[in-house]
């Protein structure tokens, strides 16, 4: 199975249910474009004032679909399309969405889980969450404007911490860091955001979508620019020794043995 984006809509709310069964809501190819899609579709309608995203059983999103990888990665063409095309095409329909979208963490939010989480609004969290970037134990580097985007929501420090040594932090840790709104015993988390999406339904909807497009407007550019740039020079690594042998030993599991 190569899992699903669920959308549901109840009046005037958007329910996005990343759906992967066995694989801790992973991200495959597929749920990337249908992923995109949804946020389109949601950002051409007038009668949305809020979107919640979340993952089923458990989970937010462990990552990608590592199952996946050998298919693609190692021609420098395919894998500039997945991360150009697939993957920034989907966070970038969420970051051009003038909907208010709230993210109801639990479990694992692991590299594109924790890019997903970056483009949303507000962040509630589970206390027994865990967020973290390992693609380094994949022998491959962020892509650049994911990169940025990661930069932007966590902060200088707090992505390099992840990226350059796959530090994995709780809950607790990324609100006192600024990342999370709210962290709740787990028991609560589906009341506290439902509560979240509440709340926000009661404000004005036109108010709420020119509010994001002003944020949109002021925020700080975080060399996306550069990032852009970057990207034309930056999947020159797919067929390195390294990248294959990061995702094998995943595969395989088995501790990569990488050499300098």
């Amino acid at each position: 199975m190569n899992g699903k984006v669920l959308l549901e809509i109840s009046g005037s709310r958007v329910r996005i249910t990343l759906f992967h069964p066995g694989k801790f809501n992973a991200m495959s190819r597929q749920m990337w474009r249908e992923l995109r899609t949804a946020f389109e579709g949601i950002q051409r309608r007038g009668d949305i004032n809020c979107v919640l995203i979340r993952g089923e059983s458990g989970d937010f999103c462990a990552g990608g679909d590592i199952s996946e990888y050998s298919d693609f990665r190692f021609e420098e063409a395919s894998l500039r399309e997945f991360h150009e095309q697939e993957v920034w095409g989907a966070l970038q329909a969420m970051l051009d969405c003038d909907v208010p979208i709230v993210a109801q963490i639990e479990g694992n939010c692991m590299g594109a889980g924790l890019e997903i989480a970056s483009c949303c609004d507000i962040r509630i969290a589970a206390h027994t969450a865990r967020f973290g970037v390992p693609t380094g134990k994949l022998g491959f580097p962020v892509a650049p404007r994911e990169a940025a985007l990661l930069i932007h929501a966590l902060g200088d420090m707090t992505a390099r911490e992840m990226v350059l040594s796959a530090t994995v932090l709780d809950a607790g840790a990324m609100q006192q860091r600024g990342f999370l709104s709210q962290v709740v015993p787990e028991a609560q988390i589906r009341a506290a955001a439902l509560e979240r999406i509440r709340c926000i339904s009661l404000l004005g909807p036109h108010a709420a979508r020119q509010n994001k497009a002003s944020f949109r407007a002021l925020a700080p550019v975080i060399s996306m620019h550069a990032a852009i740039k970057l990207a034309s020079t930056a999947y020159g690594y797919a067929p390195s020794a390294e990248h294959r042998e990061g995702i094998a030993a995943f595969i395989e599991k088995r501790p990569a043995q990488f050499v300098i």
